[in-house]
């Protein structure tokens, strides 16, 4: 696994939202995207890690940026996720997991001994011509949502 890095033009995915329909990061130029990866909708980490971005949706907005949450979860899954969490932005669904290969996101991973493939939480500030600006790759969750704030406020 060999996530893309800071300077990397973001690769154009579509992927379905909550409601089915399809969201194109070319169609999002001109607005900085947070493309956040989570492993799995509604699981207590990915669960906290979302409250805590809806949480700071005002501040994120003054920065001019989008929160996109990418998950290799149904389509119907998101929905529930963002209706339990009252969730103020929009879920991908990524089952496939194109676009986390896109972006050097799946790979091994290892949990109670047992070694498999899976989605790595990471995130992308992607700017406005679309070219990824900073990677988030070293956060608890429960913190990401401040770590990402840092960064738009210190830059």
């Amino acid at each position: 696994m060999t996530p893309l890095e800071a300077g990397t033009p973001a690769p154009n995915v579509s992927l379905l939202d909550q409601n089915g329909e399809s969201i194109s990061l070319f169609d999002l130029k001109g607005k900085k995207v947070l493309f956040y990866f989570y492993p799995k909708a509604m699981t207590p980490g990915c669960t906290v890690q979302a409250q805590g971005l809806r949480d700071i949706k005002a501040e994120l907005d003054t920065h001019n940026v989008i929160t996109l949450g990418v998950s290799i979860d149904p389509v119907k899954r998101l929905g529930k996720f963002i209706e339990r969490d009252e969730l103020n932005f929009t879920l991908l669904s990524d089952e496939d997991h194109a676009a986390a290969d896109a972006f050097g996101v799946w790979g091994e991973k290892k949990f109670m001994g047992k070694t498999y493939d899976g989605l790595h939480r990471i995130s992308f500030l992607i700017n406005e011509e679309g070219v990824i600006e900073h990677v988030f790759n070293k956060f608890k969750t429960k913190t990401h949502h401040e770590v990402v704030l840092d960064y738009l406020n210190n830059k």
